[in-house]
Parts: structure tokens; C-alpha cells; sequence
């Protein structure tokens, strides 16, 4: 053992609980201990330190850490406190680090915590090293080789398993769920659980094409899926909806107008009822025409944040854990560690960093590759086809109970997306 134990350091996680967390910092106390370094655990990310409170902190042992990796949630917990947003705060973040005597500094978060840390590496000068491990179960940083963020396979797996369940009693009771999936800025989340699943169809904001969208665009989707259903003699499906749905929509939407924003200024989409809403939209407007389908809305997110990892994510956060603590050892700094090609990489923080908004780079869903492909070749809705073929369009507009004029000035606008 390197006997080196006058460094210090400090471990904390930030955002939104994702499984896999403990994993980090299992691997990532027992690594810097084993190389002589002692180890602070951080309580609620930068809740306390931004108020200048030294006092929620716990020294880690290797036993208290050395099978924590198999648990969902935080034993350090975690908080959205962001103290970016002044400079007060982030004084009395790097104010008591260094009264702590932490001159080695982990973070485990999302792209908020991730820009918070570059800010925190700007800002201590050298004082205190810094790295990143990214955590999101919204998979949507830019990671090389398309990696995955760590919680996302096993926050997909719990996904999948809810949602079959759901689909199993779509079958049953003859009704449609509308499941509205965690996704903030990209439907990678989405996406996963709706394609692994078989899903009915799935709607994400990458498929509108970075433009704004309006709600009637979304239900003009839903509805389109239900229509084929009944053309084929189905009163059932299941659609997955990407929460960031709600970020693309138009300002002017009603929706959108008493919702508030968080600490980072994203949007609250958890007071954003979009499943509920949506389902109200398609219902009113299948039934004016004498349409009788049972929807039900489910919001699926909560469930799957502090699901015990799978054992992908038990591998991959050992190894992020302990490349952070080996990186800080080799005397590196402001940067986020990710696996390339099976070793551990430094991504820098100005190489991850959007030149124009100086926030962490968001990773979408690319429409154009082949695997988006597969999943939309799956789903069952209305795509350009349907009304490149007389029949089908006239069956179709059968079902809707409109004419095939009517349907076509209706739904036609899909067959461009």
C-alpha cells in the first residue's frame, strides 16, 4: 500500500438518483484507500457545502462500502441543489472542501453536475483535482463508441418489465396505456423500453426534427396508432412517450403555462401531466366521431431510478469508480471518465462543454442510423405508405369515420415525418 494519506478525498452524488451509484462509490473508496488516501463521503450532493455546512459529511471504510455495489439509491444520498446559479454559493462549496481538507474531489452525476464540476475545476485553480462520472438513467451524454451512461440498462430492464406487464393487461381488458418514460432533453430512455418491449409504437421529440412541437402533433399520432389498430381489428396497444416531449413543446401551449422550473431551469416535468393530457385530447376527439376506446395514462420513472443494478451496471460502475480514483491519483483533473474500447478515458471538460450555451453537450437519438430504424420499422402507426396505398387509405379513413378527403387533410402531415 502507498502509505500517502494526507490526501483527502470527497465523494458526492448529484440530480436525479440512478442505479448504480453505490457501485461508484464502493469502487472508488476502496481504490483510493487501498493507494493510502483517506475518504469523505459528501451527504446530499451540494446541498449543505453550498450553505457553508461542513458538518454532513462520513468517513468511508472499505467495510462500509465493500458490498453496497449490489444496492439501488445512494448511501450518501443525493440533491438538485445548483450552486452555479451564485457565486456565494459556489465560494462556500470550495470554502468548505478545503476546510474538510479535501483536495480530492469525485462527483457522480448527470450533464447539471457534470457543468457544475467544470465550473468548481475553473474556479479552485489547481486547489482542488476534480473528475466526473457520468450518471443518468436518460442516457444523454456524449459518451464515445455510443456507451451508455451508467443506470440506463437497468433502469430499461425494470422499464421493460413494467411495461410488458401493462401489455399483457392491454391484451386483456381491451385498452390503450398512454406511459410517459423519464427522458429530459433525449428518448433514449424511451426508445429502449419501447422497442425491447414490443411496444405498440413509441413517440420521442428527436423524430419532429428539432422543431417545436404542438400538442395536437402528438395526439394527431396517438390517434393515428389507435386507427390502425381498429383497421386491424385490435382495441388495444400500448405508446411509450418521452417526457422531453414537454420540453420541445410550444410556449403558447396551455400545458405548459402554470408549470414551473428546478433549480437548473429545466422545466418541473413531473407537474407536466402529459400522459393525462393526452389521453383527455384523443379520447374527446374519438368520441366526437362516435369512437368508444379505453385509455389509461401511467408515468413510469420513479420506479426504475434506485432499482438494484443489473449486473452490466454493476461491472461498469466498478470500473468508472476506480478509474475516477486512479485518474486523481495520476494527478489528472477537470475531466469526466468514461470506458473506451475496455480502458479507462478522460474526457476534458472544455471537450464536453457547448461552445454557444456553455452547458454540458446533449446526446439525441439519431433518427438516421439503422437502429432507430429497426425500432420504428416495428411499431405500429400511421407512416407515409398508408396513404401511398388507395385501399389502405380508404380503410383507414373507414375506421377514423371520416372521409378519405378528411383523413388526409387530418393525419396527412405524418407521412412527411
Amino acid at each position: 500500500m502507498n502509505q500517502t494519506n494526507n490526501h483527502y478525498v470527497g465523494i458526492l452524488a448529484s440530480g436525479g438518483p440512478a442505479p448504480g451509484i453505490n457501485g461508484v462509490i464502493s469502487a472508488a473508496t476502496i481504490e483510493s484507500i487501498n493507494h493510502g488516501w483517506n475518504v469523505i463521503g459528501i451527504l446530499d450532493g451540494f446541498k449543505h457545502l453550498a450553505q457553508g455546512d461542513t458538518t454532513q459529511i462520513i468517513p468511508l471504510t472499505i467495510n462500509d462500502v465493500s458490498r453496497i455495489h449490489f444496492s439501488g439509491g445512494s448511501i450518501l444520498r443525493t440533491s438538485r441543489n445548483n450552486p452555479t446559479k451564485d457565486s456565494r454559493q459556489i465560494k462556500n462549496v470550495i470554502e468548505s472542501l478545503l476546510k474538510l481538507g479535501i483536495d480530492r474531489l469525485i462527483t457522480i452525476g448527470g450533464d447539471d453536475t457534470a457543468y457544475t464540476a467544470s465550473i468548481l475545476f475553473k474556479e479552485t485553480k489547481g486547489k482542488i483535482h476534480i473528475v466526473h462520472v457520468p450518471k443518468t438513467i436518460d442516457n444523454d451524454l456524449p459518451l464515445p463508441e455510443n456507451k451508455s451512461t451508467f443506470g440506463f440498462q437497468t433502469a430499461r430492464h425494470v422499464g421493460v418489465q413494467i411495461v410488458q406487464n401493462l401489455m399483457e393487461d392491454a391484451v386483456t381488458t381491451n385498452r390503450w396505456y398512454f406511459i410517459v418514460t423519464m427522458g429530459r432533453k433525449a428518448g433514449h430512455l424511451a426508445l429502449g423500453i419501447g422497442k425491447a418491449s414490443g411496444a405498440t409504437l413509441t413517440v420521442i421529440a428527436e423524430e419532429f426534427g428539432g422543431k417545436s412541437i404542438k400538442i395536437a402533433q402528438i395526439a394527431d399520432v396517438l390517434e393515428g396508432a389507435i386507427i390502425k389498430r381498429l383497421s386491424m381489428g385490435k382495441e388495444h396497444g400500448v405508446a411509450i412517450l418521452a417526457e422531453g416531449l414537454a420540453e420541445k413543446l410550444s410556449p403558447d401551449d396551455s400545458i405548459l403555462l402554470s408549470v414551473s422550473r428546478d433549480e437548473h431551469d429545466n422545466l418541473r416535468l413531473t407537474d407536466v401531466d402529459l400522459g393525462k393530457f393526452l389521453k383527455n385530447e384523443v379520447k374527446k376527439r374519438l368520441e366526437a366521431r362516435g369512437i368508444k376506446i379505453i385509455i389509461v395514462d401511467k408515468d413510469i420513472g420513479y420506479e426504475l431510478r434506485c432499482a438494484p443494478p443489473v449486473p452490466y451496471d454493476c461491472e461498469y460502475t466498478r470500473d468508472l469508480g476506480y478509474g475516477a480514483s486512479k485518474f486523481l491519483q495520476q494527478g489528472g483533473s477537470g475531466a469526466m471518465v468514461c470506458m473506451q474500447s475496455g480502458r479507462i478515458t478522460p474526457i476534458y471538460f472544455q471537450d464536453i462543454l457547448d461552445p454557444v450555451t456553455k452547458k454540458t453537450k446533449i446526446r439525441y437519438v439519431d433518427i438516421k442510423t439503422e437502429s432507430y430504424a429497426v425500432a420504428r420499422s416495428y411499431m405500429i402507426r400511421l407512416e407515409g405508405r398508408d396513404f401511398e396505398d388507395p385501399e389502405q387509405l380508404n380503410k383507414l379513413a373507414k375506421y377514423a369515420r371520416l372521409t378519405t378527403e378528411e383523413f388526409i387533410n387530418k393525419f396527412g402531415w405524418i407521412r412527411t415525418t
